[in-house]
């Protein structure tokens, strides 16, 4: 599949998402090793649920991009920015990987300074946040790479697999972002 480049780094770019990709996302979707990480381990998701949410997503407001490696223009997860306050120039970000194959290659780090540049420089935001459950060592990891700082706990608010993981929130400055990273 084609995609437009909207945003581009060393190894990736982001996109526009695409309702064609909609079988790619099901299957994403449907994955616990996707889902739980995400909180959405009890959802089921079908095509038809799929292409629905991303007809209806363009529509919304949020910015909502697909990841795709440059090397083979393949698909490997998405990333969004969203519930922006446009007054305290805040927003929430979301990102997973979802092909199992470019785990761990550190392309969330990648997409996520590409969001959050875009998100400070385009978007003219100031405070940039989001949410992950404690037992997500990897995508903690991956957040504090990047620069965000836990800015709060709420306390067992999460079961998973049996037991209890606090709901961790995290956040960014646009200067402590400039500061530690390079775009």
């Amino acid at each position: 599949m084609k995609y437009f480049k909207k945003l581009e780094s060393e190894n990736l770019y982001l996109g526009p998402m695409m309702v064609e990709d909609a079988p790619i996302y099901t299957k994403w979707l449907n994955d616990y090793r996707v889902t739980d990480g995400i909180g959405k381990t009890k959802d089921i998701t079908t095509i038809e649920n799929e292409i629905e949410y991303l007809q209806e997503v363009t529509k919304k407001g949020d910015y909502n991009f697909s990841i795709v490696t440059k090397e083979n223009d393949q698909l490997i997860g998405t990333c969004s920015i969203m519930n922006i306050n446009s007054i305290n120039q805040t927003a929430e970000v979301g990102i997973f990987i979802g092909d199992e194959s470019a785990r761990g290659k550190g392309y969330g780090v990648e997409a996520l300074k590409l969001l959050l540049d875009y998100g400070f420089n385009t978007l003219n935001l100031h405070t940039i946040y989001l949410g992950v459950y404690s037992f997500n060592k990897q995508a903690i990891a991956c957040y504090k790479k990047v620069g965000f700082k836990e800015a709060g706990r709420i306390r067992e608010a999460k079961f998973h697999n049996g037991k209890r993981y606090d709901d961790i929130k995290m956040d960014i400055l646009k200067d402590e972002f400039y500061e530690t990273n390079s775009i």
